[in-house]
C-alpha cells in the first residue's frame, strides 16, 4: 500500500505553498473511510460459540499446571474425592518374641501369626520345651492367631501379607505387640498384649473400603502333644493323640471328639468360650462379648500310620482340629489361653458374664474325668496333689503317692475282702445241697418254665444258711471303679505326664520296659493259685488262672504306667492277705474242702459229703 506521508512533517520550501490544504483533505477522508469499514466489520462478524466442557476441562487442568518457573498458576477450587489409606507394610520378613515365665511366642510379620508357642515347664520326649505350633501341620492348615473369612483370596492376602510390626527382636511381659498393613483400600490391624499368665489379649479389624469384614482369629491345626508326627524313634507311644473341642453356652459344659466335629460350619452362639483340646494341653478362646460371637469349626485330617513304631504299615486318617472365633460385628475383642490343662491353673480363667466382667464359667470343665466317674476321679487326683505336695518335689514322688493311695484304699477295703471270704466259706459248705438242687432239676432243658422253680429253692436255701450269693464279687465290684478312676486321672492330669518313678520316665506313658506289666501276670496267676475256689470246676479254674493274668497284662501293656504301677501294687498288698488268710481257720477250712471236692471230682479218694464244720 502507498505510504502515507505526514504533510506536516516534510520540510518548508521544498514545494509550493497552494496544495497543502487539498492534502489535509484527502487524509481526513481516507481515515474517515477507513474507521467506517472496521465498524463495519466487527458489525457483521458471525458470533462465536462457547466452547465445550470437555474443553473447558481441559482449561481448567492447564490452568492447575505450574507455571514455567515451578509456581501453579492461580485457579479456582476443585472438588476431590476422599482417597483409600496410604499402603503400609514391610519389606522384609521379621520376627518378634515375646516371653515370661510360663511362654515363649515367635510372631512373624508375614500374616502377623506365631511361628512357635513353646511352654517352658513342659517338654518332649528328647527334653526340648514344648512347642504347641506343630510345623508340619502348621505349613498345610495355618498357623495360629492368623485370620478366617469366607474368601480364600482373601485368607491368603490376610496371612501372607508383610505387616509393619511395632517392635521387633525381644519382647518381656508385660508387654504389646501390634501389627498393621494397608493396601488397595484393604487395612488390617492386630493388637496383642501380654501379662505374667498363660492368657493373651487379642483385637482385630479388618476394613475393606472403610467397611468392616468378618475376619475370624484361629487356631487352625491342633496342639500339644503332636510326637505322632515326628519319627518313630521319638514317638511318645503308639497311642494316637486325642483331640476334641469344647465349649461353653450358658455355662454348661460340652465336650464334642474329634470324629463328630463338622468341618467350616458356622455356629453364632452367646459362646462364654470355645476350644480345642488333646489329652493334657488347650487353646481356649474367651470372647469380650459373648452374645456377638460368631464360630467356625475346621475339621482336617492326616495319614499316619496304624502302628506309630512303624512307619512302613497301613496309614489310616487321624483328626486334626482347629476353630475360628470372632465377633459378629467385625471388630473381635478376646482371650487366648494356650497351656497345659492344669486345675489351678484353668480354675482362675472365667469366661466373660453379662455384665462385662470375668466371672462367667471357669476352664476348669476343660479336665474331663468323665460325669459319672468324675465322682471317684476328681477327689483321687486331689488326694495324689496333696500327697505329693506333702511329699514334696522329689522326681519319684508322684510314683511313691499311687503307691501310698493304692495301700490306703486295700487297707479300706480289707473288711470287705475278709466278708468275701467268710461269703465263699458259707457257700463251700452247702455246695452238696446246690448240688442236690441242681441234680433234681437235671432233666429240664434251659427254657424249661418249671427251672424257675430250681432258682426260688436256690434262693430259699442261700436265704437259711446266710449266704449272700454276691458277696464273693463285693471287693471286686468297688475295686474297678477305682480303677476306672485311675485311668481318667492318670490320663487326664498333666502333672503326671513325664512324671518319673525309678526307671518309668513318664506314668502316663507305658511302661518302656515292659517290667510292670509281666509283673502283673506273674502275682495274677499266683493269687489264682493260692485262693481256694472250690465252687469252680478244676480245669476252668486252671483256664482262668491264666487266661485272666494274660489279658490283664496285655491290655495294662499299652497303657500309663502309673495305672499299671497302681494294678501291681493292689496285686502283691493282696498276696500278702491272702498268704495270712490261708494260715488262718478259715483259710484252712477253706483249702480243706477245696481239696474234698477237687479228689471227688477226679474220682481219686474216699467219698465224702462235705458238712458245716
Amino acid at each position: 500500500m502507498p505510504e502515507i506521508h505526514n504533510p506536516n512533517l516534510e520540510p518548508r520550501g521544498s514545494g509550493g505553498g497552494g496544495n497543502s490544504g487539498g492534502d489535509f483533505r484527502s487524509l481526513m477522508t481516507f481515515t474517515f473511510l477507513a474507521l467506517a469499514v472496521l465498524l463495519a466489520f466487527q458489525y457483521f462478524k458471525p458470533k462465536q460459540a462457547p466452547p465445550a466442557p470437555e474443553a473447558q476441562t481441559q482449561q481448567s487442568q492447564q490452568a492447575t499446571e505450574p507455571a514455567p518457573g515451578g509456581q501453579p498458576a492461580p485457579t479456582a477450587a476443585v472438588a476431590q474425592t476422599p482417597a483409600g489409606p496410604a499402603a503400609i507394610g514391610a519389606t522384609a520378613e521379621t520376627e518378634t518374641t515375646v516371653e515370661n515365665e510360663m511362654y515363649r511366642i515367635v510372631f512373624t510379620n508375614r500374616g502377623a501369626q506365631v511361628k512357635h508357642w513353646i511352654l517352658k515347664k513342659y517338654f518332649t520326649t528328647d527334653g526340648k520345651p514344648l512347642d504347641l505350633v506343630q510345623p508340619q501341620l502348621a505349613e498345610r492348615f495355618g498357623l495360629p492367631l492368623s485370620l478366617f473369612t469366607y474368601e480364600p483370596a482373601l485368607n491368603t492376602q490376610l496371612n501372607q501379607a508383610l505387616y509393619q510390626a511395632s517392635a521387633t527382636g525381644q519382647l518381656r511381659a508385660p508387654s504389646t505387640l501390634s501389627f498393621h498393613y494397608a493396601q488397595g483400600g484393604l487395612e488390617v490391624v492386630k493388637t496383642f498384649s501380654f501379662d505374667a499368665s498363660y492368657v493373651i489379649g487379642v483385637e482385630t479389624q479388618v476394613r475393606r473400603n472403610g467397611a468392616l469384614v468378618r475376619a475370624l482369629v484361629s487356631w487352625p491345626a491342633g496342639l500339644g502333644d503332636m510326637e505322632e508326627f515326628l519319627p518313630s524313634s521319638q514317638t511318645r507311644s503308639t497311642v494316637p493323640t486325642l483331640s476334641q473341642f469344647d465349649y461353653s453356652i450358658d455355662g454348661k459344659h460340652e465336650s464334642v471328639k474329634a470324629a463328630k466335629v463338622n468341618g467350616n460350619a458356622t455356629l453364632d452362639q452367646p459362646y462364654e468360650y470355645a476350644a480345642i483340646s488333646d489329652l493334657y494341653f488347650a487353646a481356649a478362646f474367651l470372647p469380650d462379648v459373648p452374645a456377638r460371637t460368631t464360630l467356625v469349626t475346621l475339621h482336617n485330617a492326616v495319614d499316619l500310620p496304624s502302628n506309630l513304631s512303624d512307619p512302613s504299615s497301613q496309614k489310616k486318617p487321624e483328626p486334626v482340629l482347629g476353630m475360628a472365633l470372632g465377633d459378629t460385628s467385625g471388630y473381635t475383642r478376646l482371650r487366648l489361653y494356650a497351656g497345659p490343662k492344669q486345675m489351678d491353673v484353668l480354675k482362675t480363667i472365667r469366661a466373660m458374664g453379662a455384665d462385662g466382667k470375668p466371672n462367667g464359667p471357669s476352664l476348669e470343665s476343660l479336665i474331663q474325668f468323665g460325669d459319672w466317674l468324675g465322682i471317684i476321679a476328681k477327689p483321687l487326683y486331689l488326694a495324689l496333689r496333696w500327697l505329693r505336695n506333702l511329699l514334696g518335689a522329689g522326681a519319684y514322688n508322684w510314683g511313691w503317692a499311687i503307691i501310698i493311695i493304692t495301700v490306703f484304699f486295700n487297707l479300706v477295703l480289707l473288711p470287705t475282702r475278709f466278708m468275701m471270704m467268710k461269703s465263699s466259706l458259707k457257700m463251700m459248705r452247702i455246695q452238696p445241697k446246690v448240688e442236690v438242687l441242681k441234680k433234681k432239676y437235671a432233666h429240664l432243658k434251659m427254657n424249661d418254665p418249671k427251672r424257675s422253680e430250681m432258682n426260688a429253692e436256690m434262693m430259699t436255701l442261700y436265704k437259711a444258711e446266710g449266704v449272700n450269693m454276691y458277696g464273693g464279687c463285693l471287693p471286686l465290684l468297688l475295686q474297678m471303679p477305682l480303677f476306672f478312676a485311675y485311668f481318667r486321672v492318670l490320663q487326664n492330669a498333666v502333672e503326671l505326664r513325664q512324671a518319673h518313678w525309678f526307671w518309668l520316665t513318664d506314668l502316663s506313658a507305658p511302661d518302656p520296659l515292659h517290667l510292670l506289666p509281666v509283673l502283673i501276670i506273674i502275682s495274677m496267676f499266683l493269687l489264682q493259685v493260692i485262693t481256694p475256689s472250690p465252687g469252680m470246676d478244676p480245669t476252668q479254674r486252671r483256664m482262668m488262672a491264666i487266661v485272666m493274668p494274660i489279658m490283664m497284662g496285655f491290655f495294662l501293656w499299652h497303657y500309663a504306667s502309673g495305672l499299671a504301677l497302681y494294678w501291681i501294687t493292689g496285686n502283691f498288698i493282696n498276696l500278702a492277705l491272702q498268704f495270712g488268710i490261708n494260715q488262718s481257720s478259715m483259710g484252712k477250712e477253706m483249702h480243706a474242702i477245696a481239696a474234698r471236692r477237687a479228689a471227688k471230682k477226679s474220682g481219686s479218694g474216699p467219698r465224702m459229703v462235705e458238712g458245716r464244720k
